[in-house]
């Protein structure tokens, strides 16, 4: 099989409710995140015509704005704003049912990209930096 990735770039702040430590203050991330995207079809034979199984810039069209949607806001919780009586307009909030680690904001993303890929493809991977040296990871099994 073949796959194709593209990398996004993202900045966004969060804050974790309930978190015994820094993490639980509002700070930034300089978010990078590979999104792997595969046709489902065995990779055996050259590809006809103009030789891809999609074009980066369509990848990047359908799953650039499911970026965009967090980039340069505010990431919280529901938990988290009724604790704090947080006071945040709606246009640099994005407000989760869970808490916005990189695990769940993993999750988050599988879900949107999926509803934007071309049918007949599949998303196969999605890495996710929080820092230059942490990642979490989701693949399809």
């Amino acid at each position: 099989m073949i796959s194709l990735t593209k990398i996004f770039r993202f900045e966004a702040a969060h804050a974790l409710y309930g978190y015994p430590g820094g993490c639980s203050k509002l700070h930034g991330h300089s978010y990078e995140l590979h999104v792997t995207v595969s046709s489902g079809l065995p990779g055996n034979n050259y590809i006809p015509g103009q030789g891809m199984i999609i074009d980066f810039k369509e990848i990047k069209k359908r799953v650039g704005g499911v970026v965009a949607a967090l980039d340069h806001k505010l990431l919280l919780s529901k938990e988290y704003l009724i604790q704090t009586s947080g006071n945040f307009s709606n246009d640099e909030l994005v407000v989760m049912e869970v808490e916005p680690t990189a695990e769940n904001l993993l999750i988050y993303l599988r879900s949107e990209i999926a509803l934007v890929l071309p049918h007949g493809f599949v998303l196969q991977k999605l890495v996710l930096w929080e820092t230059r040296d942490s990642y979490a990871t989701w693949s399809a099994d």
